[in-house]
């Protein structure tokens, strides 16, 4: 039997605690393993550093946790050129100078960068000063250009690293889920208060924000439940709130909560980098999901057949009050949504793409 070729992934956050790397490539790991492949993870973050890295103070914490990161990010240097591929994902180190990531490209042997959104604008609509500080331009460029293959999140993205990629070679692969275990169970019934939901995290509350004046407005209009799943704290006078705090054990039972998904967007570049995730995640629970007409959703949502896609505030009133009241109309979109998943953005369907990068890299044949 040949030996097992080895990944080394590098990464910011903790491994299973950040969805834009949960719902990509760290749910391919075990596929991977029973196809020839070690995987060591580093995260730069871990859980300590984690858990207050996206709220308000906690300086000290902050300092010690970067330290930390740092340290580990030193130690990774004496062993990267030991694996057959280095594994990317944003950035090698967060503030600075791209010299960190120049160092682990030299010394690795293949190098693969796994880009989200559109962090090489160097910009985040509403994040915290660490956060803001996380994004650095010159390291995602000098990785885009450097890397032997690019995976990015979105078709938009995907076309600028090609200009910018020396190999000519980047593949978009979407945000995927687990079909298996992203089961629905709605009743697509009006028996009880229907349940309107979100999950994010901090970083992309701005959106939610963004439906402020219409949850006022629709809440006039008829009798719902507004369910966020995050990260943080929310208060929303007069309006029937739930606030859930994300956990990994629980996220499917919170999502298969909901009755209606929705995706609040802005009309900007940065949006059209992002992978449609949140939409996807509804989807595959067979709920019928309202998404801002932007950037990737309208490759994800047909208009009307397994979604709603919207742009002004009266057509999120007027999606969201047709959706509460009617319940047969969620039930065709919802099963319309998720047979949608199951054949686009399921893991069993993304799984191949990913694998036939690293055995391409790695001159491994299957």
């Amino acid at each position: 039997m040949h030996d097992k070729k080895k990944i080394l992934v590098i990464c910011p956050y903790p491994e299973g605690v950040a969805a834009g790397q949960r719902l990509k490539y760290e749910q391919y790991f075990e596929h991977w393993n029973e196809n020839g492949y070690e995987i060591t993870v580093s995260s730069f973050m871990d859980m300590p550093m984690w858990k207050v890295a996206y709220s308000q103070g906690n300086f000290l914490a902050k300092a010690f946790g970067t330290f930390r990161g740092y340290f580990r990010r030193l130690l990774d240097v004496f062993r990267v050129s030991r694996y057959d591929l280095v594994y990317v994902h944003m950035w090698v180190t967060p503030f600075g100078s791209s010299m960190s990531e120049r160092m682990f490209r030299n010394l690795s042997n293949r190098f693969v960068y796994d880009i989200e959104d559109n962090v090489f604008m160097g910009k985040g609509s509403n994040l915290n000063l660490l956060a803001k500080l996380l994004k650095r331009p010159g390291k995602i460029t000098f990785l885009i250009k450097a890397a032997d293959h690019v995976i990015t999140s979105s078709p938009f993205l995907n076309d600028h690293c090609l200009g910018l990629n020396l190999q000519k070679s980047c593949t978009y692969i979407s945000s995927s889920v687990d079909t298996g275990r992203f089961l629905p169970v709605n009743p697509y019934s009006n028996d009880k208060k229907v349940t309107i939901g979100w999950t994010g995290t901090f970083s992309s509350k701005i959106y939610l924000d963004l439906l402020h004046n219409v949850f006022l407005e629709l809440n006039k209009r008829v009798d719902f439940k507004l369910r966020i799943i995050g990260n943080f704290k929310y208060d929303f006078p007069g309006i029937d709130l739930e606030v859930i705090q994300w956990t990994k054990e629980k996220e499917v039972e919170d999502l298969q909560g909901i009755d209606i998904g929705i995706y609040p967007l802005v009309q900007d570049e940065w949006v059209l980098g992002k992978s449609g995730l949140k939409a996807i995640q509804y989807m595959a629970f067979g709920l019928p999901t309202v998404a801002t007409d932007a950037g990737t959703t309208p490759r994800i949502i047909r208009h009307k057949g397994n979604g709603w896609l919207v742009k002004t505030d009266e057509e999120w009133l007027d999606a969201l009050e047709t959706l509460v009241k009617n319940s047969e109309l969620r039930r065709n979109m919802g099963e319309a949504a998720r047979l949608t998943v199951l054949e686009n953005y399921s893991t069993h369907v993304i799984k191949s793409t990913y694998l036939s990068i690293l055995n391409k890299l790695t001159g491994t044949r299957q």
